[in-house]
């Protein structure tokens, strides 16, 4: 879906509606944690499973441990490393609303969306001021992807080239 009406000019931003399907694939740390307690539970030793899962012998002692002792959350794997988003998922769905709502909807002459315009919509809608170079960052996390359209000159003469037809003495 693009946000642009008139494909010929500025830049477009089309979703592939990624926002709000969930989370990303489980982890393959976390995974091979799982595995491991399953074979764990059909008797294996240590050292078989971490042969048969391709894992070192010291994060299948970590795993056998927290099984032992019940801890399941040392299964899991790490959380999230790094400082925490500051849209949260609401956030990120109004702001999604607002640009599909279109550029011309929030006072603008022409439908197009622009890093600049796309972080005083942030602003305005959530209170969070980015640098419109970040802006870009948020844009491809929620599933967006830049277009620039194809450059028409304007004296085109479209019937012309619709028809196949190059003119007279054209090959």
């Amino acid at each position: 879906m693009s946000l642009a009406k008139s494909p010929d000019k500025g830049f477009h931003f089309w979703h592939y509606g990624l926002l709000g399907e969930g989370k990303k694939e489980t982890r393959t740390a976390s995974k091979a944690g799982l595995k491991a307690v399953a074979l764990f539970e059909q008797g294996e030793r240590q050292a078989t499973v971490a042969h048969t899962l391709r894992v070192s012998r010291q994060s299948v002692s970590e795993w056998w441990l927290a099984w032992h002792s019940g801890n399941t959350q040392a299964l899991t794997g790490a959380t999230q490393a790094g400082r925490k988003p500051r849209l949260q998922p609401e956030q990120l769905a109004v702001i999604e609303r607002e640009l599909l709502r279109g550029a011309m909807a929030h006072g603008y002459t022409a439908d197009l969306w622009i890093l600049p315009r796309i972080a005083k919509l942030i602003s305005s809608a959530t209170g969070v001021d980015f640098h419109p170079g970040h802006v870009w960052k948020i844009l491809k996390k929620m599933g967006w992807s830049l277009q620039r359209p194809t450059l028409k000159a304007k004296e085109r003469d479209e019937v012309r080239f619709s028809s196949g037809s190059r003119g007279p003495g054209k090959r």
